[in-house]
Formats: C-alpha cells, sequence, structure tokens
C-alpha cells in the first residue's frame, strides 16, 4: 500500500516547513578554524556546521515530525515527546532490577511478551513512587486501543547504552501499567535508517539484551508499521523531491557566507 497523495503532500510540507525552520533557528557561525576557513572557505565550514547540527537533532526537528504525518491516518492517536504517567510501584522497579540483572549475566535471554506480564503482576505492588521517566518520542494507539511507544535512537547507538536503553523501554511499560493495569503496551527502539545498506543491520551488540522482534524497528520496519507498505521507499521519494524543490535556497543560504567573506575582505 503506497502512500496516499494526501499523506505525500503533508510529509512534504512537514519537511519543507522543518528544513526552513532549521535555516532560520540554526546558528551558522562554527568555532573558530582558522586553517579550515582559508582552506575550505567559509561556505563550506558553514555547511558542515548546519549538517553536524541537523545530524544531532535529526529525530526531532525531521523524523518525529514526518512519523506523525505518516501516523495521523492509520491510529486514533499520535503524539511526540509524550509522557504516560509518572508513578511507579516499588515492585515494578525491582522486577525491572530483575529483567535488567538476568539480561546482563545472560541467565535469561530477552522476552519481551514474557517481561511486559511480569511487571503487570506487580505494576500496583508495593509503594507508588513519584518519577520522572524520560519523555517518548512517538507515542502511537491504534484503532483497538493498543499503545506503542518508540524511542527514536541514531543510525550507529552506542553498544554500550543497551542497558539503559531496555531499563527505559521497562520503565515506560511499569509507568503506564501503573495508569492502565489492563493496557496492552509495547515499547521499541526506532532506527530510522540502516547505515550499513545494501548489507542487513548490524543487531548483533542488541541481541543479548533487546527482544529483537519485540523492541527493535530499523529502516523500514519502522516507516512501513507508521504507513503501510512500501512507505520508507515512498519517503526516500518525498525527501529527494523536497531537496530538489528547495535546492535553490539551501544554495543561496550558503553562499551568503561567501557573499560576506568578500564583504569583509573589500572593508
Amino acid at each position: 500500500m503506497a502512500l496516499s497523495r494526501e499523506q505525500i503532500k503533508d510529509v512534504e510540507a512537514t519537511l519543507k516547513v522543518s528544513i526552513r525552520n532549521k535555516f532560520k533557528n540554526h546558528n551558522p557561525e562554527p568555532a573558530s578554524m582558522p586553517f579550515h576557513t582559508r582552506l575550505l572557505g567559509k561556505d563550506r565550514l558553514a555547511l558542515y556546521a548546519f549538517i553536524h547540527s541537523l545530524n544531532t537533532n535529526f529525530g526531532t526537528t525531521i523524523f518525529e515530525p514526518v512519523a506523525l504525518a505518516l501516523a495521523q491516518k492509520n491510529f486514533k492517536v499520535a503524539v511526540s515527546q509524550a509522557k504516560v504517567g509518572n508513578e511507579i510501584s516499588t515492585g515494578a522497579q525491582a522486577e525491572i532490577q530483575k529483567i535488567i540483572d538476568g539480561l546482563t549475566t545472560a541467565t535469561t535471554t530477552p522476552n519481551k511478551p514474557e517481561e511486559i506480564e511480569r511487571i503487570r503482576k506487580v505494576a500496583k505492588s508495593g509503594e507508588m513512587i513519584k518519577v520522572k521517566p524520560t519523555k517518548i518520542d512517538l507515542m502511537f494507539e491504534s484503532k483497538a486501543g493498543e499503545y506503542f511507544l518508540f524511542d527514536i535512537k541514531t543510525a550507529k547507538p552506542n553498544a554500550g547504552g543497551f542497558r539503559e536503553f531496555k531499563r527505559t523501554l521497562l520503565e515506560w511499560v511499569a509507568v503506564m501499567l501503573a495508569d492502565k493495569p489492563e493496557a496492552k503496551v509495547n515499547t521499541f527502539i526506532a532506527i530510522p535508517y540502516n547505515p550499513y545498506e545494501p548489507e542487513p543491520y548490524n543487531r548483533w551488540t542488541m541481541r543479548g539484551m533487546l527482544d529483537l522482534a519485540n523492541e527493535l524497528k530499523v529502516a523500514d520496519e519502522f516507516w512501513d508499521f507508521l504507513g503501510g507498505k512500501n512507505t520508507y521507499k515512498n519517503l526516500l521519494d518525498c525527501f529527494e523531491r523536497v531537496g530538489i524543490e528547495l535546492r535553490d535556497e539551501i544554495d543561496d543560504y550558503f553562499e551568503r557566507f561567501n557573499r560576506k567573506v568578500s564583504f569583509e575582505k573589500i572593508s
């Protein structure tokens, strides 16, 4: 199922707004690099600084709004930077620690459906503690009332961070079940593209901590989940069309730095 014309229009409009806002709000002045500036030119350093900044927050400035635009049609609720509650039980905290300890020592293997049910049983057990869980990058509620919570990560996340990624996913489950004990909830790591294409995504570093089938969606797995089959391919086409349409604006933005340098030399 390809994206509809309306969805493509929404995605491309969202993408153009995001890029233009980035130009408007970006501070283009890189750190003083006198040798690089003289060798490469100020416009190229400005481009480097812009790309670095864009890569740093691509998730919030590009992927999140595009994902919301895609999901509006297929989900009852689609929100970004969401919270699901502010309480967790001491019983759930202890159970999460047992799960993490078992995975860390390799005495157990990841099994997300089982882990969720273990947490559900103790979601109201013990003292309820006020917490500030990590904000959810993307939260969707299906038309059937099922919840899908996503933590968007960079294409090559730090392998040393998977333990804390896992803890975050489990804590989201616990906080939601403390508020909605019967909720059907799923929590995932989302990696928007595969940097190893055409080779498969390198998942071995996550294997011992994440249930890959139930906690990880990469590239087309993620985007097709939101918008339907072939969404990932359609989305790449959208990005290409917007890039072509904005080419003159992009070129002009960085050309200003050359003009600025020329003016300074004349002055």
